[in-house]
């Protein structure tokens, strides 16, 4: 399939009535007490479901994500239906072991017992997905959901409105409708949801949203995994491949038109090696885009104008070194590289969520170090250096949700690694595995019988009764 990046037409999608919705939370608690999604073969059903979905309706799925984002097809693909086709194979290859009980150990005073740690649901589950992939992470997280046995509420973005219309039509023709429900709508919706009580709640987006997502869940004391932001950095050393960094930092910063949560943000540049780097990641731009960026399908729109906005802002009194170029009608930021960057300014302050690159040059790694200290805990950090003790040193010396040395996105599509951030940049972490265990609630049981009912633990509480405990406990 072959496309033109062009800007998102407005799509205006039916929402979901305000009134209706405690109605169809009460319905999903309802089906989940039934437990209707308890037993493993209907994960499995749901799990194979999906897997046909993505598999039969690939063409349909690309199209909306390009009619939201203009969304290059071949990006549309990798990013969010085969990364989803394959956690789905994953999840299932390992589904039934994981939802083994676990047994442990019991101590001697307690003997004769058993113990073990029984996987369960958690319950109603309800998912708020983000407009920058706007399948992929609505998709993601369901799997895991569907997979450790919840009944699940989306709520996609009406960002995406191309794409959210076509979950919710999809859901109801692959999915069991009375476990997976979604709901279409804006922050009133969404507002609306979060005030019911609910088992769990998933949220990917903004920090600023996300505080809001939390402060809501906790007036039911619900439990909550925010996949959030920040802003990246790249650190490239003096030891680094400057041609093989510059394709890495380029592509991920411009895939999606830099509209990813884990996209480098800003690099901070060994001062020996800036001036060349620089040269090298203009180079790359032109490889990649041509001399007009707006003409190359390969790459995306921002969402819409307000963003588009906000981003035209932050390249004000900026030094250019290639790139700047913007079209509010065609929501087109050119793929751009700033330098002599003031670290108080707006760029260096707020997400990018762009294809601009802000290069900053420093003495060594450590000053870089400092830079990223001095900042909240990204959502990942990049460090390109050949020499590998240069690497571990920074790995060392930070933190941040996820990291990768040499590569940027990719991280995220291992599924045997956490995803998540730390601290403003998420709480808790998914894929894989651990998408299972997020949506997972583990109880503990004791099983002790009857036959034998030894009289020490029970009073009155006698002298010799307590040397045996303090020997055994």
């Amino acid at each position: 399939m072959t496309q033109t990046a062009t800007s998102p037409e407005p799509v205006s999608n039916p929402t979901t009535a305000i009134d209706e919705i405690p109605a169809l939370v009460d319905a999903s608690r309802q089906t989940f007490e039934g437990g209707r999604s308890r037993p493993l073969s209907w994960r499995r059903q749901q799990l194979d479901a999906l897997s046909r979905l993505i598999t039969e309706r690939e063409t349909e799925i690309c199209d909306a994500l390009h009619a939201d984002l203009g969304k290059p097809a071949l990006e549309a693909f990798a990013a969010e239906v085969a990364i989803v086709g394959s956690d789905i194979e994953y999840i299932k290859k390992h589904l039934a072991g994981w939802m083994k009980p676990q047994k442990v150990s019991t101590p001697v005073l307690l003997q004769p017992a058993s113990a073990r740690v029984r996987q369960e649901p958690r319950g109603v589950v309800l998912i708020i997905a983000p407009w920058n992939y706007p399948f992929q992470l609505a998709m993601s997280p369901l799997v895991g959901a569907i997979a450790a046995g919840n009944v699940v509420i989306i709520k996609p973005s009406e960002l995406a409105p191309a794409t959210s219309a076509l979950m919710a039509r999809l859901f109801a023709e692959y999915l069991d409708t009375d476990c997976i429900k979604v709901v279409e709508g804006g922050v009133p919706e969404t507002t609306a949801l979060l005030e019911q009580r609910l088992d769990y709640v998933f949220f990917t987006g903004s920090t600023s949203v996300g505080k809001v997502v939390m402060r809501a869940a906790a007036e039911h004391l619900t439990p909550v995994t925010l996949e959030l932001g920040g802003k990246s950095p790249v650190i490239v050393d003096k030891s680094a491949n400057l041609e093989v960094s510059a394709r890495r930092i380029i592509w991920g910063k411009c895939y999606n038109a830099g509209q990813s949560c884990v996209a480098p943000d800003y690099a901070l540049v060994h001062e020996d090696i800036h001036e060349r780097f620089v040269e090298q990641l203009k180079k790359t731009i032109l490889e990649f885009y041509g001399d007009d960026a707006q003409k190359s399908p390969d790459l995306g729109r921002i969402i819409n104008e307000r963003h588009h906005a906000r981003v035209a802002k932050l390249l004000e009194g900026q030094t250019v070194a290639i790139g700047g170029q913007v079209d509010e009608a065609d929501c087109y930021i050119a793929p751009t590289v700033l330098v002599d960057v003031d670290l108080a300014s707006p760029v260096m302050n707020e997400e990018i969520f762009a294809p601009i690159l802000a290069v900053i040059k420093v003495a060594d790694m450590n000053e870089a170090v400092r830079i990223v200290n001095d900042r909240p805990e990204p959502l990942a950090l990049y460090v390109f250096a050949g020499d590998s003790s240069t690497a571990q040193s920074v790995l060392d010396s930070t933190r941040s949700g996820g990291a990768a040395v040499n590569q940027v996105l990719m991280h995220l599509a291992i599924p045997e690694l956490p995803f998540g951030g730390l601290g403003p940049s998420g709480v808790g972490a998914y894929h894989g595995k651990h998408s299972f265990d997020t949506f997972t609630h583990r109880r503990g049981v004791l099983n002790k019988p009857t036959m034998m009912d030894p009289p020490i633990a029970y009073p009155p509480y006698t002298p010799t009764k307590e040397k045996i405990i303090r020997r055994f406990v």
